[in-house]
């Protein structure tokens, strides 16, 4: 089977966007019976993907919604249907689960949204820091930078030299080498350093100061610079300026799909149907366009998922699909295949 899918399958194209293609397909025999089995296939960039048969009933079984809405897909876009698949029927693998795979998969396009809200709203200045913008010097009842205790003595941070105090975490006697006598190996060896460098200070010289290097802060600094700057490169030029441009900061394509999948979770506990082209498509795309504020998507969403639980409360949908009947069909497909 190959089927357009994606945007144009449920009516929320524009004439901007791809077409998607997905697919089942059976491995010839030999290859079906040798070492080797190949579960999917697809491109770069995914936009078009086949399941071979096996592994196309192992995601029905668990009500994948993806692999649902194939098996639904509208007959203007199903390319081609080899008539052995008309055997494999949406109403055999339906179940209460797809409560929680709609369900889920909605609440991961929320968290894509927010997570895109929060890089929006708190950018990442390309200049890394480095490890002395997270150094401390104690000072009177407080603390200040170390950058600008630096600038305040007129020092270099070369010419620093730190001995760890016992019993303390992360807290450092921090010494001066004014003329550089005893060659102290400085704060950080370079600006790319992740650690603090210990120097062997004599005994006699008094410490300048105390130093408390923030190494949790600069972990997660570490860990949110590179998920920002990742992100920059590889993100979605055309879905970021639509987003910068209705100004509501947030990834509304994702928050448009959480919609979809909740219509659809909440339809098959009523109607016991997938339907995948969708009729409301002119609310879902005004979604996307970034008509409304994140918090009034997020809060309706969570309504809808409280409305869910209780429409399959009262559904009579079973628990999980029969695995019995979905081997029975598997191999019988097979054998149709192979005779």
């Amino acid at each position: 089977m190959e089927c357009i899918s994606g945007s144009r399958a449920y009516g929320l194209d524009l004439p901007t966007s791809d077409t998607d293609i997905k697919g089942v397909f059976a491995l010839s025999k030999k290859d079906f019976y040798g070492l080797t089995y190949t579960d999917q296939v697809n491109n770069e960039t995914n936009d078009t993907v086949f399941y071979e048969l096996k592994r196309f009933i192992e995601l029905l079984v668990k009500n994948n919604p993806n692999l649902l809405d194939l098996l639904s897909s509208p007959e203007d876009c199903i390319l081609f249907k080899d008539p052995l698949m008309n055997l494999i029927k949406p109403e055999m693998f339906l179940s209460r689960l797809c409560k929680t795979t709609f369900g889920e998969y909605a609440m991961t396009q929320i968290k894509k949204a927010k997570g895109l809200n929060k890089k929006i709203s708190n950018p990442i200045e390309k200049e890394r820091k480095s490890v002395l913008d997270f150094c401390f010097v104690a000072k009177d009842q407080g603390a200040i930078s170390l950058k600008d205790w630096l600038v305040e003595k007129g020092y270099d941070q070369s010419k620093c030299g730190l001995v760890k105090v016992a019993h303390m975490n992360d807290i450092y006697a921090l010494f001066y080498d004014l003329d550089n006598v005893f060659k102290f190996n400085g704060v950080i060896h370079k600006e790319s350093a992740n650690e603090v460098v210990l120097s062997s200070v004599p005994k006699g010289i008094q410490p300048e100061g105390i130093l408390s290097f923030n190494r949790n802060g600069y972990s997660v600094y570490c860990k949110e610079y590179k998920e920002y700057w990742d992100w920059v490169d590889k993100r979605n030029n055309e879905r970021y300026e639509n987003t910068v441009a209705h100004g509501k900061n947030y990834d509304a394509k994702n928050m448009m799909h959480v919609f979809r999948l909740l219509d659809m979770a909440e339809e098959i506990a009523l109607y016991k149907r997938v339907i995948v082209r969708r009729q409301n498509r002119e609310h879902l795309l005004s979604i996307r366009k970034g008509n409304f504020m994140y918090e009034d998507l997020v809060k309706q969403a969570e309504e809808k998922i409280d409305r869910i639980h209780e429409i399959y409360e009262k559904s009579d949908l079973p628990d999980a699909p029969d695995l019995n009947r979905a081997e029975n069909l598997l191999v019988a497909m097979r054998e149709s295949l192979y005779s």
